[in-house]
Protein backbone atom coordinates (compact mmCIF):
# COMPACT_ATOMS: atom_id res chain seq x y z
CA UNK A 1 0.00 0.00 0.00
CA UNK A 2 1.78 3.06 -1.43
CA UNK A 3 0.97 7.04 0.03
CA UNK A 4 1.13 8.37 -3.58
CA UNK A 5 0.85 11.87 -2.22
CA UNK A 6 4.98 12.01 -0.65
CA UNK A 7 5.77 8.46 -2.80
CA UNK A 8 6.20 6.77 0.95
CA UNK A 9 5.93 2.86 1.26
CA UNK A 10 3.58 1.74 4.15
CA UNK A 11 3.82 -1.76 5.36
CA UNK A 12 1.21 -3.11 7.22
CA UNK A 13 2.24 -6.20 9.67
CA UNK A 14 -0.74 -8.13 11.29
CA UNK A 15 0.22 -9.45 14.79
CA UNK A 16 -1.78 -12.57 16.36
CA UNK A 17 -0.68 -14.67 19.28
CA UNK A 18 -2.64 -17.36 21.30
CA UNK A 19 -5.01 -18.81 18.84
CA UNK A 20 -4.64 -21.83 20.44
CA UNK A 21 -6.38 -23.81 17.68
CA UNK A 22 -8.65 -21.25 16.43
CA UNK A 23 -8.60 -18.99 13.80
CA UNK A 24 -12.03 -16.65 13.49
CA UNK A 25 -12.96 -15.23 9.95
CA UNK A 26 -13.01 -11.89 12.11
CA UNK A 27 -9.02 -11.71 12.07
CA UNK A 28 -8.82 -13.73 8.40
CA UNK A 29 -11.02 -10.63 7.18
CA UNK A 30 -8.81 -7.83 9.10
CA UNK A 31 -5.37 -9.04 7.99
CA UNK A 32 -6.88 -9.30 4.26
CA UNK A 33 -4.28 -7.35 2.29
CA UNK A 34 -1.16 -7.46 5.25
CA UNK A 35 2.20 -7.26 4.06
CA UNK A 36 3.14 -10.19 6.72
CA UNK A 37 1.64 -11.56 9.81
CA UNK A 38 4.02 -12.29 13.25
CA UNK A 39 2.24 -14.81 14.86
CA UNK A 40 3.89 -14.61 18.69
CA UNK A 41 2.95 -18.81 19.85
CA UNK A 42 0.14 -21.19 21.29
CA UNK A 43 -0.32 -21.56 17.50
CA UNK A 44 -2.79 -24.85 18.75
CA UNK A 45 -2.81 -26.19 14.75
CA UNK A 46 -1.35 -26.21 11.89
CA UNK A 47 -4.31 -25.08 10.48
CA UNK A 48 -3.83 -21.83 11.90
CA UNK A 49 -0.41 -21.27 10.01
CA UNK A 50 -1.57 -22.55 6.62
CA UNK A 51 -4.42 -20.53 6.90
CA UNK A 52 -2.32 -17.08 7.26
CA UNK A 53 -0.07 -17.93 5.01
CA UNK A 54 -2.82 -17.62 2.28
CA UNK A 55 -2.73 -14.30 3.17
CA UNK A 56 0.77 -13.26 3.53
CA UNK A 57 4.30 -14.46 4.38
CA UNK A 58 3.96 -15.50 8.38
CA UNK A 59 6.75 -15.44 10.88
CA UNK A 60 5.70 -17.33 13.95
CA UNK A 61 7.13 -18.89 17.23
CA UNK A 62 6.57 -21.89 19.32
CA UNK A 63 4.35 -20.94 22.64
CA UNK A 64 4.31 -23.15 25.83
CA UNK A 65 1.13 -25.16 24.45
CA UNK A 66 2.76 -25.84 21.17
CA UNK A 67 6.23 -27.77 22.94
CA UNK A 68 4.28 -30.77 22.67
CA UNK A 69 2.16 -30.59 19.76
CA UNK A 70 1.89 -30.35 15.94
CA UNK A 71 3.78 -26.60 15.80
CA UNK A 72 6.88 -28.07 17.93
CA UNK A 73 9.16 -27.46 15.22
CA UNK A 74 8.87 -23.72 15.41
CA UNK A 75 11.74 -21.55 17.08
CA UNK A 76 11.29 -20.44 20.70
CA UNK A 77 12.59 -17.07 19.13
CA UNK A 78 13.15 -15.19 15.42
CA UNK A 79 15.04 -11.96 15.31
CA UNK A 80 14.58 -10.84 11.78
CA UNK A 81 14.12 -7.65 9.36
CA UNK A 82 10.33 -6.79 8.31
CA UNK A 83 9.70 -3.89 6.36
CA UNK A 84 13.37 -2.52 6.61
CA UNK A 85 13.26 -2.87 11.09
CA UNK A 86 14.52 -5.04 13.31
CA UNK A 87 11.91 -7.57 14.92
CA UNK A 88 12.55 -9.97 18.02
CA UNK A 89 9.39 -12.03 18.11
CA UNK A 90 9.19 -14.34 21.09
CA UNK A 91 5.88 -16.46 23.34
CA UNK A 92 7.03 -14.90 26.78
CA UNK A 93 8.48 -11.95 27.28
CA UNK A 94 10.30 -13.34 30.68
CA UNK A 95 12.08 -15.58 28.34
CA UNK A 96 13.42 -12.94 26.09
CA UNK A 97 14.82 -10.62 28.73
CA UNK A 98 18.93 -11.31 28.73
CA UNK A 99 18.91 -12.92 25.28
CA UNK A 100 19.13 -9.15 23.29
CA UNK A 101 18.76 -5.73 24.27
CA UNK A 102 16.29 -4.27 22.27
CA UNK A 103 17.23 -0.36 22.33
CA UNK A 104 20.75 -1.27 22.22
CA UNK A 105 21.02 -4.03 19.83
CA UNK A 106 18.53 -1.83 17.23
CA UNK A 107 15.38 -3.80 17.82
CA UNK A 108 12.24 -1.37 16.63
CA UNK A 109 9.11 -3.93 17.78
CA UNK A 110 9.11 -6.74 20.47
CA UNK A 111 6.58 -8.87 19.75
CA UNK A 112 4.98 -11.13 22.54
CA UNK A 113 2.08 -13.53 23.76
CA UNK A 114 1.20 -15.57 26.24
CA UNK A 115 -0.81 -13.42 28.43
CA UNK A 116 -3.79 -12.91 26.67
CA UNK A 117 -4.13 -9.31 27.37
CA UNK A 118 -3.38 -6.97 24.75
CA UNK A 119 -0.75 -4.24 24.86
CA UNK A 120 1.42 -1.68 23.84
CA UNK A 121 3.82 0.11 24.99
CA UNK A 122 7.26 2.73 23.70
CA UNK A 123 10.29 2.12 25.42
CA UNK A 124 13.67 3.67 24.72
CA UNK A 125 12.03 3.65 21.50
CA UNK A 126 11.38 0.14 21.28
CA UNK A 127 7.69 -0.84 20.88
CA UNK A 128 6.54 -3.71 23.03
CA UNK A 129 3.15 -5.92 21.65
CA UNK A 130 1.55 -7.95 22.70
CA UNK A 131 -1.74 -8.63 20.55
CA UNK A 132 -3.76 -10.42 23.52
CA UNK A 133 -5.78 -14.11 22.61
CA UNK A 134 -7.22 -14.52 19.22
CA UNK A 135 -8.43 -17.93 19.90
CA UNK A 136 -11.85 -18.77 21.25
CA UNK A 137 -12.55 -16.60 24.58
CA UNK A 138 -10.79 -17.69 27.53
CA UNK A 139 -10.09 -16.38 31.66
CA UNK A 140 -12.60 -13.95 30.61
CA UNK A 141 -10.53 -11.69 28.73
CA UNK A 142 -11.50 -9.92 24.85
CA UNK A 143 -10.29 -11.44 22.02
CA UNK A 144 -8.06 -9.33 19.57
CA UNK A 145 -5.05 -8.83 17.39
CA UNK A 146 -2.38 -5.71 16.20
CA UNK A 147 -1.86 -4.15 13.03
CA UNK A 148 1.23 -2.11 13.03
CA UNK A 149 2.21 0.33 10.30
CA UNK A 150 5.85 0.93 9.17
CA UNK A 151 6.83 3.86 7.16
CA UNK A 152 10.07 5.36 6.79
CA UNK A 153 11.08 3.79 9.40
CA UNK A 154 8.84 4.72 12.02
CA UNK A 155 6.59 2.49 13.78
CA UNK A 156 2.53 2.71 14.79
CA UNK A 157 0.49 -0.27 16.20
CA UNK A 158 -3.02 -0.57 16.45
CA UNK A 159 -4.48 -3.03 19.39
CA UNK A 160 -8.17 -4.37 17.40
CA UNK A 161 -10.77 -6.02 19.51
CA UNK A 162 -12.15 -9.09 17.85
CA UNK A 163 -16.09 -10.19 18.31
Amino acid sequence: MADEAVGEHTTTIGVISDTHGYLGDDAVELFAGVDAIIHAGDVGAISVLERLTQIAPVIAVVGNIDIDGPAHYLPKEVFTKVAGIWVLVGHQAHELKGLYDPAEDGIQLVVTGHTHRAKSEVVDGVLYLNPGSAGAPRFGLPRSVALVTVAAGKLAARIVPLA
